[in-house]
């Protein structure tokens, strides 16, 4: 009996390559395993989620309610206390008119961010209606609201006095609102773009790290509430906490009617070693994949909070934004 290797003749047939075996249930495309940034989906559907009009109905009514109950206790108690000892009943009260102050200068920011955006909004749309109608004096009308917007800011005043001087030389609409975006807005996109590019590198590190059952969710909505409001405050329109969830769920009621917030082969594709790396560790390829639909979600928001829209300048890019940002943060030692 032969002792040495057994040699078996296949016909000629080439012999198959690791590489052409079908992937294993971690990896396959759409399988529970696979990364398909899970928690920035579910993100989204509750930022993007109405409730019914049943559902309104029944909150309006349970916060008039409860107000209502809250205030009666509230003067039942101070005027018997009042009754039983009259110092210690102004004091309550007095802290109980602090509080009150207090409450209505919160809703009066509120409504200033409210009015804010639209201000946002309304140059947005004009600026827009410039670019159809191709009329000079809309578009000088829309530099003016510009320049208003931005008038207290620091940051734009060399960028104003640069379009200021060379507003004289040019007469059309479409150039007009090129100088207003190259010379005002460019210097903000950079900054929007820097804080997309944090928000979708706490994203992908949070959901890379933490196994936690839905800190991942919390986490992403967190970060991306976060970066919406400092993108609206970048670019003038410095929403308040409703404000900032208003936006939120425009922006994400948007993405999720287009499918942006959907997970292909694309996006992946276009980072490097994104494949490799789901492969690896499905919680890094979750990362990845959560960090560049922030990327996606951050963009969304410069479009919305921009008070001009991007003609002259380029859109900032997806891939290009999630590539800076995550950028070695998952890179192998060695």
């Amino acid at each position: 009996m032969s002792k040495g290797p057994v040699l078996i003749d296949l016909e000629g047939a080439a012999p198959p390559r690791v590489t052409d075996a079908p992937p294993g249930p971690e990896t396959a495309e759409g399988a529970p395993g696979a990364p398909g940034g899970q928690a920035m989906q579910m993100a989204a559907q509750l930022a993007a989620g109405r409730p019914s009009r049943l559902g309104r109905w029944f909150w309006s009514l349970l916060a008039a309610l409860l107000g209502t109950v809250i205030s009666l206790a509230a003067w039942d108690y101070v005027t018997g206390l009042l009754a039983r000892s009259p110092l210690l009943g102004g004091a309550v009260s007095v802290l109980i008119a602090g509080f009150l102050l207090v409450s209505l200068a919160m809703i009066l920011r509120e409504l200033a961010g409210f009015a804010r955006l639209r201000r946002v909004d309304r140059i947005r749309a004009q600026a827009e209606a410039a670019l159809v109608s191709g009329e000079t004096g809309e578009a000088r009308r829309v530099i003016e609201e510009l320049r208003r917007l931005y008038a207290a800011r620091a940051d734009t005043a060399w960028g104003r006095q640069r379009m200021a001087e060379r507003m004289g030389e040019l007469m059309d609409a479409d150039a007009l609102l090129a100088l207003a975006e190259g010379e005002v807005l460019a210097p903000l996109d950079r900054a929007a773009t820097r804080e997309v590019e944090a928000a979708a590198r706490q994203v992908a590190t949070v959901t890379a790290l933490v196994p936690l059952a839905l800190a991942d969710v919390v986490a992403a909505l967190t970060a991306n509430i976060r970066m919406i409001r400092r993108i609206a405050e970048i670019y003038g329109g410095r929403a308040g906490t409703l404000g900032s969830w208003r936006l939120l769920r425009a922006v994400m009621t948007h993405l999720v009617a287009t499918g942006a917030v959907a997970v292909g082969d694309e996006l992946i594709g276009t980072l490097a070693g994104g494949g490799a790396l789901a492969k690896i560790s499905r919680r890094f390829g979750e990362g990845l994949v959560n960090g560049a639909l922030t990327a996606r979600v951050g963009v969304a928001a410069i479009e919305v909070c921009r008070p001009l829209p991007f003609a002259a300048e380029k859109r900032p890019s997806v891939s290009g934004l999630v590539k800076r940002a995550l950028t070695g943060l998952f890179a192998k030692d060695g």
